[in-house]
């Protein structure tokens, strides 16, 4: 019996020791490039042209950043970026919520149908239908303004999704006492059903984040001028300013992406525990 014992307590002791090894690896696959992006962008062209790289630079070269500043106007496209992001997200967030609210507690012929139609956008890549959208653009006059650059990603089938889920997980005795005491169906949706769902509606918040701040693609085509351009266009504008020879001058452009990344950490980190929570309730019906 105290063989058994001793032999229960070697095998959870052992297979301890192999969850926290197989985890380490994982954290360290992970932090790994973000590490080396940081340490890159604080490192001297000397050091970063070396044939055999560092971990640890010699000194910290602070003046990295304050060269990326001055070759592009990195406040500006800040600037940009962040009106870009928060048009999106209150957008997105907005038209996520009430067609969820329709989808999961409305009774109107055609609703699966439709909602199945939701879904299959969800296949549809910005690439296929760029050149209809960038013409009405053009046509509305809109091009190189921030009405381009948030107006088509007013809505996401991924948002209407997920927000249905977690609605979906409501219990339809809550809304109809809320009804009987005279709500309507807005006082429900955003008196009622947003603070239950809050964590979920936190991290599609976040999801919509970093994507619009990561956004590459859809700004480079609907702009056309430096003021109207982001913060990852502007990387990209600052390895041409630097005559093609990024391997050159990578510290000043890893220097740039610690800045353009920045806010994406402190977001996701700010938010973690909602994040955390909308995984652990989420239900699939």
């Amino acid at each position: 019996m105290r063989d058994n014992r001793m032999a229960g307590q070697r095998g959870a002791r052992l297979e301890l020791i192999v969850r926290t090894v197989v985890g380490a690896l994982i954290m360290t696959a992970i932090f790994f490039p973000i590490f080396w992006l940081f340490i890159s962008s604080v490192k001297t062209q000397a050091e970063m042209r070396m044939a055999v790289p560092t971990f640890w630079p010699e000194a910290f070269a602070w003046d990295n950043y304050a060269e990326a500043l001055r070759i592009i106007p990195f406040v500006r496209f800040f600037g940009n970026t962040l009106v870009m992001t928060c048009g999106i997200i209150f957008l997105q967030l907005n038209v996520a919520l009430m067609a969820a609210y329709a989808f999961a507690k409305g009774r109107f012929p055609g609703r699966d149908i439709l909602f199945f139609l939701v879904l299959a956008a969800m296949i549809i890549p910005d690439q296929v239908i760029f050149v209809p959208v960038y013409v009405l653009m053009s046509q509305l006059d809109w091009l190189d303004t921030f009405w381009a650059l948030i107006i088509p990603h007013g809505a996401s089938a991924y948002g209407i999704f997920l927000l249905r889920q977690a609605f979906k997980s409501v219990n339809n005795d809550v809304l109809e006492a809320a009804r009987v005491d005279g709500a309507g169906r807005f006082a429900m949706l955003y008196r009622i059903l947003l603070p239950i769902t809050m964590p979920t509606v936190v991290t599609l918040g976040v999801l919509v984040f970093i994507s619009s701040w990561n956004s590459y693609f859809w700004p480079l085509i609907m702009t056309n001028t430096d003021s109207m351009r982001v913060l990852t266009v502007g990387i990209a504008m600052l390895r041409d300013s630097i005559a093609g020879d990024e391997a050159m001058y990578f510290h000043i452009i890893m220097a740039a992406s610690v800045m353009c990344i920045l806010p994406i950490v402190v977001i996701f980190t700010a938010m973690q525990k909602h994040i955390v929570s909308a995984m652990a309730n989420s239900t699939f019906k």
